[in-house]
């Protein structure tokens, strides 16, 4: 292994460039038009352009990639996680194009990758978890006979899926069949398959997971436990590591059957087995997500293993760092930055890092994607940074972290570090001998009101690029430029004043017509992002709060309800078009 190709954007494409250049390898960063400034293409050796702007032309091409792989002189491909780091086919199109794949096996993939295999392999092994149904479920109506037979709440779950995509919790049985079709949907649309399945829903469990590493010589290890309880729409905020507060038995019944699912599996490499632990202290398996997690930082600040590192070693044939289960040692948070008004219900807002000041200090560890200056573009996911803290025990790593949130500042949009600040002195989250939160902790049970950030912008940011051939020593080129720029040299325009121009100009979404402020039957987009489809047709007879739209943005849906009672009118937008948040995107009249 020589050259490694980055098959990702932002931070873990950061991550992983540094880790090869630790391990003497150079890197091939790829960046979509929309991060051709970005920070993971200057961390890399050399970075090529993929071309396209939205996930399906870029980070998610096959083609693309495998190409830039060929004419780079990559013999290596590391997906980091997201995009493509779960495909079996994309990883053994890298295996059979003659390159190195850093990963699990295409078969170790599709046999954990699939929910719905991975919970017979844990049947097999003995391993603790809660009902489910025996396969794929076809239709909303398997999900409601599954229902009646073992009651609500009940998960509708992407069989392909994570991060919380594709993951729907059903409370009330007129909700099955858009609960259903919402999570075919988003998993459709974030991994390209929209089988489900469905099992019965712990109510406010904490959420629990092993790090495991193995080798190629039968050598498995788990390198740590996490807590992941602090979640909103099913995507983690907060992590910790190792879990606290478990019993003995609680660690063992975890690292035991961690390990014989992925001994089933003939795994190899980095890999997080889930759990959730239930108030009565069950535990129940989740799923396997066959890549590095997120949170990987915290579990090498508690155990000295770089796991990017041992990754690299793992896929070259080499052994795992040690070859029995490491003790922590002190204790580790991280704090995922992401671009979110947390005022407005955790709401994601593209836009421009104006100023980044990141915290310093013992203990203070900053992974970033982006930097002063940088684009956060509405295509792709919120996540800025992330924050890791680390002290010698739990309270000192708490303190640690109130005084590291009081220092990071982000100007320019909205973040969700207001709600790390309030946690942080929450009790729920801060006894001394005990965890109060859950996975729905946030949405039912914090109740500290956090104001709207008036950085909020409704306007995604201007980020287009014109390209042009050039000649260099007789050999034509294209030369990529920001607009703005090309724009000013090309008309004689000043930077500042083009850029104000085409920001003017151009830099309105499209697809939201604006209407009247005072009119009251104008029914307003709660968000911006894309038309998904229109949950009632033109002419009904809608109630206040009922659901009428679905919108996504920055690969999560959200609904759109009716303001007021009366009937729909003009729909003003259309599936596939592009809105902003409080744009007219229909009447309700009487």
């Amino acid at each position: 292994m020589q050259k490694v190709l980055i098959a990702n954007r932002g931070e873990i494409a950061v991550r992983i460039a540094r880790a090869c250049d630790d391990a003497g390898l150079d890197s091939v960063a790829v960046y979509a038009d929309v991060d051709a400034d970005g920070l993971h293409v200057s961390a890399a050796t050399e970075a090529w352009a993929l071309g396209g702007d939205s996930p399906t032309d870029s980070y998610l091409n096959v083609p693309k990639l495998l190409r830039i792989a060929q004419n780079s002189g990559a013999d290596a491909v590391h997906p980091g996680y997201g995009f493509l780091s779960e495909n079996a086919d994309f990883a053994q199109a890298v295996i059979d194009a003659g390159l190195l794949w850093i990963g699990p096996t295409p078969a170790a993939i599709r046999v954990l990758g699939n929910k719905v295999s991975a919970r017979e392999i844990a049947i097999r092994v003995g391993a603790p978890l809660v009902a489910g149904s025996e396969g794929t479920v076809e239709t909303a109506a398997e999900v409601r006979a599954f229902a009646m037979e073992h009651g609500l709440p009940v998960a509708i779950k992407a069989a392909f899926g994570g991060g919380g995509r594709g993951l729907k919790v059903v409370w009330d049985m007129d909700a099955i069949e858009e609960s259903f079709d919402s999570a075919v949907r988003e998993s459709t649309a974030a991994f390209g398959r929209g089988e489900c399945f469905v099992e019965r829903f712990l109510h406010k469990p904490r959420h629990v997971e092993a790090q495991i590493l193995a080798d190629t010589h039968g050598n498995v290890i788990v390198v740590g436990t996490r807590d992941c309880s602090l979640q909103r729409r099913n995507q983690k905020l907060v992590e910790e590591a190792p879990a606290p507060f478990l019993t003995p038995a609680q660690k063992n019944q975890i690292y035991s059957s961690a390990k014989a699912i992925c001994r089933a599996a003939g795994y190899t490499g980095a890999g997080t087995v889930e759990y959730l632990l239930a108030q009565d202290g069950t535990i129940s398996f989740l799923e396997v997500n066959t890549r590095l997690q997120v949170e990987h930082p915290i579990t090498e600040e508690t155990s000295g293993i770089d796991l990017v590192l041992a990754q690299l070693q793992i896929a070259a044939g080499g052994p795992v760092p040690i070859f029995t289960d490491p003790e922590p040692r002190g204790h580790s948070f991280e704090f995922r930055i992401n671009a979110e008004d947390v005022g407005r219900g955790f709401l994601p807002c593209p836009g421009t890092v104006a100023t980044f000041t990141v915290p310093t200090g013992p203990g203070i560890r900053v992974d970033s994607g982006v930097r002063a200056g940088g684009i956060v573009p509405d295509r792709f996911d919120s996540l800025l940074a992330k924050l890791i803290v680390t002290g010698a025990d739990r309270q000192q790593a708490l303190r640690r972290a109130r005084r590291a949130l009081a220092e990071f500042e982000i100007t320019g949009l909205p973040t969700v570090l207001p709600f790390h600040r309030a946690v942080v002195t929450s009790t729920a989250f801060t006894a001394p001998d005990h965890l109060d939160v859950h996975t729905g902790w946030i949405q039912a049970d914090f109740s500290e009101e956090l104001p709207s950030d008036p950085q909020f912008n409704p306007v995604p940011p201007e980020a287009a690029r014109h390209t042009i051939s050039i000649e260099v020593d007789g050999r034509r080129m294209a030369l990529g430029l920001p607009a703005t720029l090309l724009d000013s040299l090309l008309r004689g325009l000043g930077g500042a004043a083009r850029a104000a121009a085409v920001t003017a100009a151009d830099g309105l979404p499209t697809g939201g017509h604006s209407a009247p402020a005072a009119d009251p039957a104008t029914l307003r987009a709660s968000m911006g992002g894309s038309v998904v489809k229109w949950m009632a047709p033109s002419g009904a007879l809608v109630a206040a709060g009922d659901p009428v739209l679905v919108l996504e943005a920055m690969k999560m849906e959200s609904i759109v309800v009716a303001h007021r009672s009366g009937i729909l009118r003009e729909q003003l937008v259309h599936p596939g078009d592009t809105v902003a948040v409080d744009s007219a995107v229909a009447s309700i009249g009487d």
